[in-house]
């Protein structure tokens, strides 16, 4: 594909480029091959980045330079980055502005150093067939690209630095929203476009008050998972890896956190759950635990190792009961019990944990066993559970919480 500027468009184009304000500055209107073409995106971009551009200046998928060279104007130092060779030798031809340095890269690749402003006008487009060209395509479904870009931004930004996001409606705004927000982002849309069949949104990001504070303390922070009540990260601390666990900013629950960390500190003594490292209000971090979830341990491994990862946790959950401390859902631990290293056998997720005359942990895992899906995986492993006999030892346990009662427990998944 040739795309040619013809003079006309110039004033459009580059209405903001006057040479007598910047007369190093040329962007030749000649034939540009396979060169992303400056339409309405870039033009909704270059109105707002006069407004925030200033120090260093990181501008991902640059195409053509325009919005390198409009950065130019306030910043000291402008990075232009795009996967597309043609697209940079076109850049490094024609735009002359020794503020500017033009160079190929996928996204942050190859990229050093942290800015003040970094601007992404994204190939935001479903995957279609008849359409390949990187300029358009943003993955099969359009947010892809957006979604990688939004994971590893924080690595590149200033503490006060911001972002300048363009996407589209057909990017899936939501998809975008959630991403903004596991990455402990905050964020503005600063203007709202239709054009013909699609809108476009340009967004203001910059980095929360919470992203900040963990940056201090901890190194590539990564998002790992969301809860109801909870977003858990990874990270660095003291060169080894972390799980960090933040407030889910849309959870309505009160002092989870709090709650969840000091649990986790008492129970540490007893040598239940992953290690604390850091605790403070807003925030925890523990060890991180390397394992399998126990269902996918359950499908994988020999008899013999099964009981013994079974008993473990049951005797865990002994300990749990004779506190008189109520761990919660482990009728349906799925993403409550890691398997590790030499069978070591780690609960995790105490926010609900709570006090209880009546603690049932060892009875809901008796549930959890009986389950359809889990007897079911036992028994191709030759471990055969009677509903009838694990219901009437549940029973005598919960009338008398002790070695002998946990044993009848113990003896029907021999």
């Amino acid at each position: 594909m040739v795309l040619e500027y013809k003079f006309k468009s110039l004033n459009r184009l580059f209405n903001n480029y006057s040479l007598k304000q910047k007369p190093y500055i040329l962007v030749k209107p000649v034939i540009i091959f396979m060169v992303y073409q400056p339409l309405e995106d870039s033009l909704l971009l270059m109105k707002y980045i006069d407004k925030y551009s200033k120090g260093s200046v990181l501008d991902i998928g640059t195409g053509s330079g325009v919005l390198a060279v409009e950065a130019a104007k306030n910043a000291e130092t402008v990075v232009g980055v795009d996967i597309d060779e043609k697209a940079i030798k076109y850049c490094k031809k024609n735009v002359k502005d020794e503020k500017i340095r033009f160079f190929k890269g996928n996204l942050f690749k190859d990229v050093k150093g942290k800015f003040d402003l970094i601007v992404f006008n994204p190939p935001y487009l479903p995957k279609d067939k008849e359409d390949k060209d990187i300029a358009h395509c943003g993955g099969k479904h359009g947010y892809e690209v957006v979604e990688r870009f939004i994971r590893e931004v924080g690595d590149y930004l200033e503490p006060d630095g911001k972002v300048l996001l363009l996407f589209s409606s057909l990017t899936n705004k939501e998809k975008v929203d959630g991403f903004v927000k596991e990455n402990l982002l905050g964020f503005e849309l600063l203007e709202e476009k239709s054009f013909f069949f699609e809108k476009l949104y340009v967004y203001l990001l910059w980095k929360s008050e919470i992203l900040v504070e963990l940056e201090k303390r901890f190194e590539k922070i990564k998002f790992l998972e969301r809860g109801h009540r909870g977003m858990l990260f990874t990270g660095k601390f003291d060169g080894k890896k972390v799980a960090i666990k933040v407030k889910n900013p849309e959870s309505e629950a009160i002092e989870r956190i709090g709650n969840e960390r000091n649990w986790l500190e008492r129970l540490n003594n007893r040598g239940i759950g992953p290690k604390l490292l850091v605790k403070e209000k807003e925030y925890f971090a523990y060890r991180f635990v390397e394992g399998e979830f126990i269902l996918d341990f359950l499908g994988r491994a020999c008899k013999r190792d099964i009981v013994k990862v079974i008993t473990a946790v049951f005797e865990q959950l002994f300990v749990l009961d004779k506190l008189g401390v109520n761990k919660e859902e482990m009728h349906h631990p799925v993403k409550h019990v890691i398997v590790g290293k030499n069978l070591k056998v780690t609960l995790l997720d105490f926010e609900r944990c709570h006090r209880s005359l009546k603690p049932k942990n060892v009875t809901q895992f008796c549930q959890f066993v009986c389950l359809k899906k889990v007897s079911e995986l036992l028994k191709k492993k030759k471990i055969k559970i009677s509903m009838k006999k694990m219901i009437k030892s549940a029973k005598m346990y919960k009338g008398e919480m002790s070695e002998e009662s946990l044993e009848g427990i113990l003896e029907n998944i021999k």
